[in-house]
């Protein structure tokens, strides 16, 4: 259930430290709901293109367990235009952010340095929504 301002986020990651730690972090700080998650490329494709009035963003790992995220970017290239797809990766070389722009995602960020300007972007999100 979403009530105002309140940002409906799907994870794609197959870490659950990385998963759970996150997914904890952005509900207090960044004002997001979960609504699941996928630890593999199909299961993330599949949720997020057959539940598309359930989500608002959706988090992408880009190495998954089955799969990369990059398919599940291309999954979701046809998706509302207020819905936003970022990716949370490790490997956020240039070469990456290039092809994730290709692939029509709203931004990039690494796991390692980014977390807080993931976080502003949640903010910026509950703040439009």
């Amino acid at each position: 259930m979403s009530g105002p301002n309140v940002v409906r986020a799907y994870f794609v990651e197959d870490n659950p430290t990385i998963r759970d730690n996150l997914i904890a972090t952005l509900e207090e700080l960044g004002g997001i709901a979960p609504v699941g998650f996928a630890e593999t490329e199909n299961q993330g494709s599949e949720w997020l293109t057959h539940h598309t009035a359930q989500w608002d963003l959706a988090i992408v790992d880009l190495f998954l367990k089955q799969g990369s995220g990059l398919g599940v970017l291309q999954a979701c290239r046809e998706r509302k235009p207020e819905q936003k797809v970022v990716v949370l990766t490790n490997y956020a070389t240039p070469d990456v952010r290039v092809r994730c722009q290709q692939l029509g995602v709203d931004a990039v960020f690494d796991k390692s340095n980014e977390i807080e300007a993931l976080i502003d972007f949640c903010l910026d999100l509950k703040g439009s929504a």
